[in-house]
């Protein structure tokens, strides 16, 4: 995985991204990931304004926002980096956690679906596609929770870039994810890029306790 998001990975994205002026990041990281094109995009408070009261375990994820597309649908997104034990726990946690919050807020707005973004550095299972998308198993309720519930999960160690001079949005992500060939990939997004300078500056000015 790219050396900037190591330490304490969510943590520092969520410092990072979590402000109107970098929603245009968060913004084209969940279009090309979810292959969907976004009108309006809003960055949720619950969790920010909870974290000093959230237990360890609940206090994760670099974002939650609420969507519309061009189709005017609304989502909402959660995006976490995973690691340790757990795994399929903590996924499920998490989903639960930004498609529940919605019932805190005092907006007048429907409940809508809930998409996930999980970003492992490590292989769960080797059967996958480095990009694999998680719904209910196919049975009578599919058509019914499908409507809620989408879990998408990227296993960096499974993605591989054939030619590092032809790049896709979503290869030039993936890669700098990776932290591979990532200067081929800011060159190809000034959303990288701008990410990219805003991790430098973060840990030149990070002090150490």
């Amino acid at each position: 995985m790219n050396r900037k998001f190591v330490a304490k990975s969510n943590f520092v994205l969520r410092r990072v991204l979590n402000t109107e002026e970098n929603l245009d990041i968060l913004k084209e990281f969940i279009e090309v990931i979810l292959n969907l094109e976004i009108k309006e995009a809003k960055i949720n408070p619950y969790l920010e304004n909870l974290e000093e009261h959230l237990p360890a375990k609940e206090n994760f994820g670099i974002a939650d926002l609420r969507i519309k597309t061009i189709e005017n649908e609304e989502r909402n997104i959660g995006i976490q980096i995973i690691d340790g034990e757990h795994v399929l726990t903590k996924m499920l946690l998490y989903y639960v956690q930004i498609h529940g919050n919605q019932l805190e807020y005092d907006e007048d707005r429907e409940i809508a679906k809930t998409n996930t973004i999980n970003i492992l550095d490590f292989v769960l299972n080797k059967d996958l596609d480095y990009h694999s998308r998680m719904v209910v198993a196919e049975d009578t309720m599919t058509n019914i929770m499908e409507d809620y519930l989408e879990i998408h999960i990227l296993q960096l160690p499974k993605f591989k870039l054939e030619n590092n001079k032809i790049m896709t949005s979503k290869q030039a992500w993936m890669s700098y994810l990776k932290g591979e060939n990532t200067e081929e990939a800011i060159k190809k997004s000034k959303k990288i890029k701008k990410l990219d300078e805003l991790l430098e500056k973060y840990w030149r000015e990070e002090v150490m306790e």
